[in-house]
């Protein structure tokens, strides 16, 4: 027969001490599972918010919809989460160092009247440097009708597959840019009509009269940069426009300057004094505008107004790519 421990009958000092162990069992039990638990939510937290941010969202946020914030190394994690990339836009290189170089050439050069316009597309802002007045466009301004009338077509008043003249207007657009061919320029104005091609110039913020056809370089430059950056046409016509502007009639100013690598889309203009070149240059993401008008006293010097054309593109060529 058992006998009693300080009062207290055996059988019960026995119960007591399995429920202490039960407890004491449970109580473990429950710290691990909770230490488990963490352990495989952290990693997890870090994981999809280091995803997140890979993904380029900024406002990546953790699993418990917190503020947006970096990751929180799990404390088994050996290494930190990745840091995602910033994509920073080209930053435009038109600065202090450029304008001397093009003000000095055209100081240089004070014997004519010249005139520069650059806008470098990726801040769309126009630079101008010596005229900044009007000068007869000549043939650029076949650039501002070939745009007006890819407007009539987009707004369905007019076709590029339309008969006119003794082909159809799209080949007559065509030979008026690539070959600069005058008939077909004056079939395109006939199409476009005098309001039309000065309405359409004033959507731009163009003063244009085509009685006189007299644009600034920087008015030259706006319609190349919102061609180039199809804010006027829709992708195929602006592809189209675009490539009528290469592999011209009349390749000596700034495609014969313009390093290797470069792509040069352009329009000359040629008129007495007047010798112009507009163009768009591109290489890679890097897009500008480069716009020449030049005034002479007669054909006889125009080589060395082109020298100076070719002059001015090395320089911003140099200066931009």
């Amino acid at each position: 027969m058992l006998r009693r421990l300080g009062g207290i009958r055996p059988q019960f000092l026995i119960m007591l001490v399995t429920v202490l162990a039960l407890v004491s069992a449970v109580s473990v039990y429950a710290t691990v599972q909770s230490r488990v638990a963490v352990d495989a939510v952290v990693p997890q937290a870090a994981t999809e918010s280091a995803t997140a941010g890979a993904a380029g969202g900024a406002d990546a946020r953790s699993v418990t919809g917190g503020a947006p914030s970096a990751a929180t190394p799990s404390p088994t994690a050996s290494t930190p989460a990745p840091t995602p990339a910033v994509v920073v836009p080209p930053k435009s290189l038109i600065g202090p160092a450029l304008d001397a170089e093009i003000n000095a050439i055209i100081q240089a050069n004070s014997a004519y009247r010249v005139g520069v316009a650059l806008i470098d597309l990726s801040d769309g802002e126009v630079h101008e440097y010596g005229v900044k007045t009007k000068f007869v466009a000549a043939s650029t301004g076949k650039v501002l009708a070939a745009e007006a009338y890819y407007h009539l077509v987009e707004t369905g008043k007019a076709s590029l597959t339309a008969r006119m003249g003794s082909s159809t207007a799209g080949q007559q657009i065509r030979q008026m840019i690539q070959q600069s061919n005058n008939e077909s320029w004056a079939l395109i104005l006939a199409a476009v009509g005098h309001k039309g091609l000065t309405d359409y110039a004033a959507s731009l913020g163009i003063p244009y009269d085509r009685t006189v056809n007299g644009l600034t370089p920087a008015e030259m430059a706006k319609t190349l940069s919102g061609l180039y950056s199809g804010r006027l046409l829709n992708a195929a016509n602006t592809a189209q426009l675009l490539s009528y502007m290469q592999n011209t009639n009349y390749e000596t100013m700034i495609p014969a300057a313009a390093p290797p690598g470069i792509n040069v889309f352009h329009k000359y203009g040629l008129l007495n004094g007047n010798l112009h070149d507009a163009s768009i240059l591109v290489q890679g993401e890097r897009a500008v505008v480069f716009v020449v008008y030049t005034l002479g006293r007669d054909m006889s010097d125009m080589a060395a107004r082109t020298r100076v054309i070719q002059q001015l593109t090395g320089k911003v060529a140099a200066g931009v790519f």
